[in-house]
């Protein structure tokens, strides 16, 4: 669970206004629930100037979390200038419950209130969250040791996600070595159509989610369809197609004959193909998509 909080928004109704200041607000916390669900995530509800996001990864929860902020001051150019706004987020993993449009459990319980320990700009972990996480991932989160969390019986174990302070460095060398390479390496990119929809993902992007429903990156509205059906992404420079549904999915290659049975399993996508969504690719019926894997270079 990703629970996120906009800081600094009584401030800014106080100097801005009202109306200015509840512009400004929606359209930040509509931007970071957009940034969560394009990583991956399955946006459970807004509230007020906070969003709470279910992952089903959390390595995925946990990166999409520490870039916040930069997506926030990309992507909404007017903010007010002196850091007015910031993002404070709590993320832990564990059984939750879905009921009616929402989301209970001591994990949400959890992240609700990490994100009220947290300063602005900073993410902090629970301990189920903090053991989801590759090793090098771990080495780079600060122990807060323990601390008391309301509702808690005990004293809980928090890490603060540091990877853009501690692991400064690395992480610059990193982007600068991926920018040296940009006009040296093939951009390959992924098309997604269905109908009038497009999407198109690039080997840079975050996952994306195909399902039934506004959680979803590429919604498909038919009962065949799970709420989350299926996840694209790219990893090592090829894009694979992962079925998490009840009723399966078919992938149908050009040129093969017989489709790719998928139930919750994964396949690699490549050249151009179809996809049917809960039922057989013979079924005229069928949700279908059209791919295209396509190779810039």
């Amino acid at each position: 669970m990703v629970f996120a909080d906009l800081t600094g928004s009584t401030g800014l109704f106080e100097s801005a206004g009202n109306v200015v200041a509840t512009r400004i607000v929606t359209r930040c916390t509509q931007t970071i629930g957009r940034h969560l669900v394009l990583a991956g995530g399955q946006l459970v509800k807004y509230l007020g100037d906070g969003v709470l996001v279910l992952f089903d990864n959390t390595l995925a929860a946990v990166e999409a979390a520490s870039r916040m902020q930069e997506v926030l001051r990309e992507q909404v150019p007017g903010l007010p200038q002196g850091g007015a706004l910031g993002i404070k987020t709590g993320v832990e993993r564990g059984p939750i419950v879905e009921h009616d449009g929402d989301c209970y459990g001591d994990a949400v319980n959890v992240a609700a209130r990490l994100s009220d320990r947290a300063q602005a700009g900073e993410t902090l972990i629970g301990e189920a969250a903090f053991g989801g996480l590759p090793e090098a991932q771990r080495l780079a989160c600060q122990s807060l040791d323990r601390i008391t969390i309301k509702g808690k019986a005990e004293p809980m174990r928090v890490w603060r996600v540091d990877w853009a302070r501690t692991a400064e460095s690395t992480v610059t060398a990193m982007f600068d070595f991926n920018q040296l390479l940009e006009d040296h390496l093939p951009v390959q990119r992924l098309d997604i159509r269905r109908l009038d929809q497009h999407v198109v993902l690039h080997s840079g992007d975050g996952p994306l989610i195909i399902g039934r429903g506004e959680g979803a990156g590429f919604s498909i509205d038919d009962p065949r369809v799970s709420r989350r059906h299926a996840r694209v992404e790219w990893s090592g420079g090829q894009c694979s197609f992962t079925d998490f549904s009840s009723n399966g999915s078919w992938v149908r290659f050009v040129g093969s004959a017989a489709p790719v049975v998928l139930r919750r399993d994964s396949c690699a996508l490549y050249g151009e193909g179809e996809i049917g969504l809960g039922a057989q690719l013979d079924d005229f019926t069928a949700p279908t998509l059209a791919f295209h894997v396509i190779d810039e270079g």
